[in-house]
C-alpha cells in the first residue's frame, strides 16, 4: 500500500524542520490516537546520535497513550538535514514500513513550504482496516501539522 499527504504551511523551512524532528511535535501529531515512547530526555532525533540503516531505539506504540499495541524499531536511512529523512523501521504489525518525510518549496506560494509524507506499508494482517486506519491517522497528522504551523491542505493556486 502506499499512500501521500501534503500541507501547504505557512512557516519557515527551519520551523518545520524543528517540528518534525521534535519529540514534543511528533507527540503532538499523535495525539489522541498514539503516544510514541523514547528514550528518557530525548527531545529531538538531534539529541541521539545516529547511523543511518541502524535502529536507534525501540518505541512502544501506546493506543490511547495507555494500551500498547505495537512497537517500533526506529531507524532511519536517510537523514538530509533540513529537508527531510527516511525511515523504514521494522514493526510488529508491518512486514514493511517506510515512511519518507520531505520539506519542499511550494512554487505557487513562496512565502510557504509544502510537507510531504510518503508511505509505503504492508499489514501483516487485516490489511484493509489497517490501510483505513493508517489513512484516518495521517490525515489527522496533517489537520495538527497545519492547526500548529498555519497551514492549508495543498500547494496548488
Amino acid at each position: 500500500m502506499s499512500l501521500r499527504f501534503e500541507s501547504r504551511l505557512h512557516v519557515p523551512a527551519e520551523q518545520v524542520w524543528a517540528w518534525i524532528t521534535s519529540v514534543p511535535g511528533i507527540s503532538a501529531e499523535m495525539w489522541p490516537f498514539f503516544r510514541m515512547t523514547t528514550p528518557k530526555g530525548l527531545l529531538s532525533l538531534s539529541d541521539r546520535q545516529l547511523t543511518l540503516g541502524v535502529p536507534m531505539f525501540r518505541s512502544y506504540l501506546l493506543l490511547l497513550g495507555v494500551l500498547p499495541v505495537d512497537y517500533s524499531e526506529l531507524t532511519l536511512l536517510e537523514l538530509h538535514e533540513g529537508r527531510g529523512f527516511v525511515e523504514q523501521s521494522a514493526m510488529a504489525s508491518m512486514k514493511l514500513w517506510r515512511h519518507e518525510r520531505s520539506i519542499e518549496a511550494c512554487r505557487f506560494d513562496p512565502a510557504a513550504v509544502l510537507l510531504i509524507d510518503r508511505l509505503t506499508f504492508q499489514p501483516r494482517m487485516a490489511k484493509r482496516w489497517v490501510g483505513w486506519f493508517v489513512r484516518q491517522f495521517f490525515n489527522h497528522r496533517h489537520k495538527v501539522l497545519r492547526a500548529r504551523l498555519n497551514g492549508t491542505t495543498s500547494c496548488a493556486s
